[in-house]
């Protein structure tokens, strides 16, 4: 223990005149005590009440927007021409996605999975779509965009069933095969 010690001596014996000391304010000490026991006074604002207004105020806009009662396919402002075609498209979707349904099995869970979650990314799009035509009125491009997204669903369900047929027969080949 003693030779630590006359260790430690050395050491710092070395370094002896290189350190960097200064001598403090011999009224530091009150000045710090003075600075910690000086309450600052703050002028303390309430704006905790119209915070509460307007958080009131978003809340209320927000379940109102999200209980919204309009059916969103419905078309105030268009054409029927519009909402025929709209109709014609849905129609041949639902029956896309029927078909896409009875082909669930443990092998094509995740391919139908996928395509249920792209049709969810495709539909956003079409109401996004949809809220132009309600806002801006019909035009050549909202109504070029409203079919092409349709077409587009159409297409892409008649790819995923035709990946799920592709699939069903190569695994009845491969099993053919083996037997």
């Amino acid at each position: 223990m003693e030779n630590e010690k006359d260790n430690l001596e050395k050491l710092f014996s070395k370094f002896e005149n290189q350190w960097d000391v200064q001598d403090l304010n011999p009224d530091h000490q009150t000045d710090f005590l003075q600075k910690l026991n000086k309450k600052e006074k703050t002028p303390k604002k309430k704006y905790w009440f119209a915070t509460a207004v307007a958080a009131s105020i978003v809340l209320m806009m927000g379940v109102s927007i999200f209980y919204k009662n309009e059916n969103p396919k419905e078309f105030k402002f268009a054409s029927k021409e519009t909402k025929r075609t709209d109709s014609i498209f849905n129609i041949l979707i639902d029956n896309e996605l029927v078909k896409l349904k009875e082909k669930s099995s443990p092998e094509n869970e995740q391919i139908i999975n996928d395509a249920l979650q792209q049709m969810k990314t495709f539909d956003a799009d079409y109401q996004k779509i949809i809220n132009e035509l309600q806002k801006n009125g019909e035009n050549k491009q909202i109504i070029y965009a409203m079919i092409s997204n349709l077409q587009t669903r159409i297409s892409f369900l008649q790819t995923v069933l035709k990946r799920i047929e592709d699939n069903e027969k190569l695994k009845n080949t491969s099993n053919e095969e083996t037997l």
